[in-house]
């Protein structure tokens, strides 16, 4: 069954769930066979049980929370029953008892006919400065 959600609500539906500490409903929105480039790990996590293992780690974080920037989200439709959604979000968690954020760019590549409509998702942090 697909989700009753458009490409550019995917992401807030998203953070919603991590928001909630919702680990199974997180990646029952992945595809069995969905790659995930993590905010904060190096490795890709490619499938369910990879997927299963990084967000364990990072739900497992102290005042863990998304927030998602909405004027940053776009969205691209490159082929029927394909969208991209990209835009910023930030986390932020507890490191060593400091509440820590950080700023990540992020791409999904979605089917939303699908029940596990994510196939990719890539996240990255934006870097603290550039010059």
């Amino acid at each position: 069954m697909a989700l009753s959600v458009d490409a550019s609500g995917f992401p807030g539906y998203w953070a919603g769930l991590v928001n909630e500490r919702n680990g199974e409903a997180v990646l029952d929105l992945y595809d069995p066979d969905a790659t995930l480039m993590p905010t904060f790990s190096p490795h890709t996590a490619v499938g369910r049980e990879a997927l299963k293992a990084y967000f364990e780690q990072l739900l497992s974080r102290d005042s863990l929370s998304v927030t998602l920037h909405e004027d940053t989200v776009g969205t691209f439709h490159p082929a029927e029953r394909s969208d991209l959604v990209f835009g910023v979000y930030s986390f932020a968690f507890e490191v060593d008892g400091t509440v820590l954020t950080f700023p990540a760019r992020f791409t999904f590549a979605l089917d939303l006919t699908r029940s596990a409509p994510i196939l990719h998702h890539h996240s990255s942090q934006i870097p603290r400065t550039l010059s």
